[in-house]
């Protein structure tokens, strides 16, 4: 039952990440704010034909970040169920999950699908995070920070 119900359900798939810069031992780390700050999470968005997963993780930052970063390292990968009314069908949507060195960009250059992009500081920002899958993410990129520290 559960195969011919994935069947008829278009399946999406996206990518993004926890985009991170420290300084004087301090960590920050950018979210986006969408429905008028109802909703904050993080930048992720749909895998374009002959990009990666890593490609479009860098990408979708860029474009609702404002910032340019890379990608240190995938986190892992998140799976969910959601009804589109605009299309009125049901989707299955799979996002890869990465966590970003910040190189360069002024977060007051996210585009328009953002309502706000912060910096924030690490502590603060998980309490933020609206969806328990992206604070799951969000738990493995502390654990890999900590091993980069360490290294």
């Amino acid at each position: 039952m559960k195969r011919n119900v994935l069947q008829k359900a278009e399946k999406h798939v996206s990518s993004g990440g926890l985009v991170y810069r420290t300084h004087d031992d301090i960590v920050e780390v950018i979210l986006i704010s969408r429905l008028g700050g109802k909703v904050w999470c993080l930048p992720k968005g749909h895998v374009e034909p002959g990009e990666s997963f890593q490609q479009t993780a860098e990408r979708e930052v860029r474009e609702e970040t404002g910032v340019v970063a890379q990608v240190i390292k995938e986190l892992g990968d998140v799976q969910y169920w959601y009804y589109d009314k605009w299309v009125k069908k049901r989707i299955f949507k799979t996002v890869h999950f990465f966590l970003l060195n910040y190189l360069a960009g002024d977060v007051q250059n996210h585009d328009r699908e953002v309502d706000e992009a912060c910096w924030f500081l690490i502590d603060q920002a998980f309490p933020l995070l609206t969806y328990s899958s992206e604070r799951e993410i969000f738990q493995k990129a502390l654990k890999s920070l900590e091993e980069l520290r360490r290294s």
